[in-house]
């Protein structure tokens, strides 16, 4: 377990404040204990930090930021090194507007192009998808800042996507939709991954211990944090207790309540909540170094002259 120290000088009631959003794009911050806030930003194709107050809807204005290409768009061209360096280019913005999680890349299938999302997906091709992600967070990561690989998983569709159930079988889950992010996970080594809003196979994806216990963590080593997507835990118990690390957007109190009275009642134990801090503490302690050291200007032109 990493930061075993801090976690042991932590009562329970800040453990499980911990585990969930101060603000609609921050973690809780402990002063105190000497752990600080970090900033997740979308997206896939842009850095959206909002000026002054964040909304989840992202009504209120943007800090400037280069629009990229869409992953779709960008997958076309087959081209690892240009999603490098689109990936360099986004870790240096995100950086320098102090943000340490972008939140992506997307590596869902193309499955159907009734698909809202499908814009920030890579390809309908596994073996592309993985590669071009691995390349993102190659980029990304020369600056400190950790890529995001969403939406795990089998997202598909939009409509009704908070409830939506995709029934899958074990074949078709490890051979097309899990293929891409397992080669994200192995040979891009993110610091984090995104659950997303669907049921899979009866079980919401952020409870899912099939998923997040026994194939991300147990067959891949993934190590890292697991975000709900914004709005996404159903019971934020059970997914700490199969593997879900961060609650987001900003639950408030309620969160911490929950996972405090799942500890009593022998819900989850408390280890199960130590467990995911040592997942969260070495994300947010090890960015937030490399976004301190981090210029805070970067070459708008050049930027845009990659984005055309």
């Amino acid at each position: 377990m990493k930061h075993t120290d801090i976690i042991q000088k932590l009562n329970l009631e800040q453990k499980c404040a911990l585990l969930s959003g101060e603000t609609v794009f921050t973690t809780r911050a402990l002063p105190g204990k000497g752990i600080p806030a970090i900033t997740l930003s979308d997206g896939p194709n842009g850095v959206r930090k909002q000026a002054g107050a964040a909304d989840h809807l992202g009504l209120n204005p943007s800090v400037p930021a280069t629009c990229f290409p869409t992953s779709s768009a960008t997958a076309c061209s087959w081209d690892e090194k240009l999603g490098e360096a689109v990936g360099e280019a986004l870790g240096e913005e995100a950086a320098a507007q102090e943000v340490a999680v972008l939140l992506g890349p997307g590596l869902n299938i193309q499955r159907s192009p009734l698909c809202g999302r499908d814009f920030e997906y890579f390809s309908e091709d596994p073996l592309l998808t993985g590669k071009m992600a691995c390349a993102q967070l190659r980029g990304m990561h020369r600056w400190g800042v950790t890529g995001t690989i969403k939406h795990f998983a089998t997202n598909n569709q939009e409509h009704r996507r908070h409830f939506v159930e995709s029934v899958v079988s074990e074949r078709a889950l490890r051979e097309i939709y899990l293929t891409g992010f397992e080669i994200a996970v192995k040979e891009g080594h993110p610091r984090s991954i995104m659950s997303s809003y669907n049921f899979v196979n009866g079980t919401y994806a952020n409870e899912n211990k099939h998923l997040l216990m026994e194939i991300l963590r147990g067959e891949w080593g993934f190590d890292g944090a697991v975000i709900t997507d914004w709005g996404g835990s159903n019971d934020h118990a059970l997914g700490v207790k199969n593997g879900s690390t961060l609650e987001m957007p900003a639950p408030g109190g309620d969160a911490v309540r929950e996972l405090l009275a799942a500890v009593e009642s022998g819900k989850i134990s408390e280890s199960d909540i130590d467990a995911r801090l040592s997942e969260l503490l070495p994300l947010v302690f090890d960015t937030k170094a490399a976004l301190d050291a981090a210029p805070r200007e970067f070459d708008a032109a050049a930027h845009h002259a990659l984005a055309r």
